[in-house]
């Protein structure tokens, strides 16, 4: 079972009656809810185990990558581009300014 269908499969256990209440019908509040979460569960399935398929194929790229970069600090956050290229840029160093951004002390002709 995929790790991402589990806790469904929990709630499902937790909405059914307990079993010292055998005797007793379900109420409908708890038969609702088993519904709600089976329905739930139906629907999302093929996602979930799409979204499975993504981490066993990326899981061993991403974790490389995370082992490679030292801190991520210094990045920008992700950029999708027009073309759909994703790039990270880097920030530029604290102690250099941007070459348009005049140094303090300096005039600036208006």
């Amino acid at each position: 079972m995929p790790r991402f269908i589990a806790p469904f499969a929990a709630a499902l256990l937790l909405a059914a009656p307990l079993a010292a209440q055998e005797d007793d019908a379900p109420s409908l509040m708890q038969r609702g809810a088993q519904m709600f979460l089976e329905g739930l569960l139906e629907e999302m399935g093929p996602a979930l185990q799409g979204m499975q398929a993504f981490v066993d194929r990326m899981g061993p790229a991403l974790r490389d990558l995370v082992e490679e970069v030292e801190d991520w600090s210094v990045y920008e956050p992700p950029e999708m581009l027009p073309n759909g290229d994703i790039i990270i840029r880097r920030k530029p160093p604290a102690d250099r300014a941007p070459a348009d951004t005049p140094a303090p002390g300096d005039e600036i002709d208006i």
